[in-house]
């Protein structure tokens, strides 16, 4: 079975991109974490908004 392709997801507040293939190093997140794999704690690294704020991002 072939793994999904990894996406991106932006943040509907300042447009920060969490990129799935390189992950968020100073958050704590390993490169390859799958967006629904982060804690529901994580916050955007640019402006602190919930993980709820970010969309699949289709740039």
């Amino acid at each position: 079975m072939i793994a999904p392709a990894y996406r991106k997801w932006q943040c509907t507040t300042c447009g920060e991109i969490y990129d799935e293939a390189l992950g968020d190093a100073e958050g704590g997140i390993a490169p390859g974490t799958r967006f629904e794999d982060i804690p529901d704690g994580w916050m955007c690294p640019n402006c602190g908004a919930t993980k709820d704020a970010y969309v699949l991002y289709e740039g």
